[in-house]
């Protein structure tokens, strides 16, 4: 490689779970450099995932959603002599965590409902139900790598 590798960048604690993957959560979630508006859209909804759990760890719910939502493999598309194959390939830990992470919050804004802090709520306690919209997003990943098994020979 010509270029060294970057350095990695260390994401500070949040102040409530002391987790870096909350704050990296937290920075996903923000819109427009607004991060304390962002760290309150997600207390908010975690209070709101402990009320209705009925006093359950929320942030075992969140963690648990997380990991419903983390895809083990992707297809990537490839050339080949003409024809354009898509080939399942395994993903790296972080990139699994960042992708279920943009996945919940998509489909979060895009749910219906009052407020984010209320659609972050219903979509993280489907995921950790391992219902949801992220979750199915996973699946359907899952079954197009499953079903293109045939060209994973051409890895790169």
């Amino acid at each position: 490689m010509r270029k060294r590798k970057p350095k990695e960048r260390i994401i500070q604690p949040d102040p409530r779970y002391k987790d870096p993957m909350v704050t990296q959560f937290v920075n996903n979630l923000m819109l427009r450099g607004k991060k304390s508006v962002a760290f309150a859209v997600y207390y908010e909804a975690m209070d709101l995932i402990k009320e209705r759990s009925g006093g359950e760890d929320e942030h075992a719910i969140w963690k648990k959603a997380l990991n419903n939502a983390m895809p083990q493999v992707e297809v990537r598309s490839r050339r080949i002599g003409g024809a354009t194959f898509q080939i399942p390939t395994e993903i790296r830990a972080k990139r699994k965590i960042s992708i279920g992470m943009k996945w919940l919050i998509r489909f979060a804004r895009s749910r219906s409902g009052k407020g984010m802090a209320e659609k972050l709520a219903a979509e993280l306690m489907a995921a950790s139900k391992g219902e949801g919209a992220a979750v199915k997003r996973k699946e359907d990943t899952h079954k197009m790598a499953e079903s293109n098994r045939a060209f994973a020979h051409f890895r790169i």
